[in-house]
């Protein structure tokens, strides 16, 4: 029996097929395959990357918008409020402009009837005041002194406890438990 001649194109070939290794060329086309496919992989994810950016450029300006306008509201509102309230607390005193423009318009005012249209205008003005929280601060005699809500004008030697009221000069007056003005008193001074 004769054996077939040998042929080196297929041994290469087969020794190729087996596990030998590859070419020079093979390995570059498959650093080249894989390099592409790297970039396109990284190339995906930079245009990701790029949206997701774009997508919070947007939320964000529309944040910063939106509190921007949350903000003039709020200003708005405020201005509003303000405007308001002096409206409201001189609507309540008008009523009593209006009686003492018309105790003044009498001309032949007996004094008892200048003394009740003066307290019925200074009623109307206690409840003008209290409707707005305008509270009066007049400790009565022996109440103990509160730096907080009086002003010692003296200290006098008095019968009563050290540190009380023994009269009171000018009334004080809260707006919403804050003192507005403290009240004017005179204070017992220690024996």
């Amino acid at each position: 029996m004769s054996q077939p001649p040998n042929n080196p194109t297929t041994s290469n070939e087969s020794e190729s097929l087996q596990g030998a290794p590859f070419t020079l060329e093979e390995n570059l086309a498959a650093a080249a395959t894989a390099e592409v496919d790297a970039y396109a992989t990284l190339s995906n994810e930079v245009s990701e990357l790029k949206s997701k950016n774009a997508d919070l450029a947007d939320q964000f300006l529309r944040a910063k918008a939106e509190a921007e306008n949350a903000r003039r509201r709020a200003e708005d509102e405020i201005s509003k409020a303000r405007k308001f309230a002096v409206e409201s607390f001189a609507e309540s005193l008008l009523p009593v402009a209006d009686s003492l423009e018309a105790g003044l318009d009498i001309a032949e005012a007996s004094r008892e009837q200048l003394r009740e249209g003066s307290e019925a205008t200074l009623k109307q003005l206690k409840s003008a005041l209290e409707r707005h929280k305008v509270l009066e601060i007049a400790p009565a005699a022996g109440t103990r002194f509160d730096p907080h809500q009086h002003q010692a004008i003296s200290v006098v030697p008095a019968e009563q406890e050290a540190n009380t009221v023994v009269a009171v000069l000018q009334k004080g007056y809260l707006i919403a438990d804050r003192v507005l003005r403290p009240a004017l008193v005179t204070v017992a001074a220690p024996k």
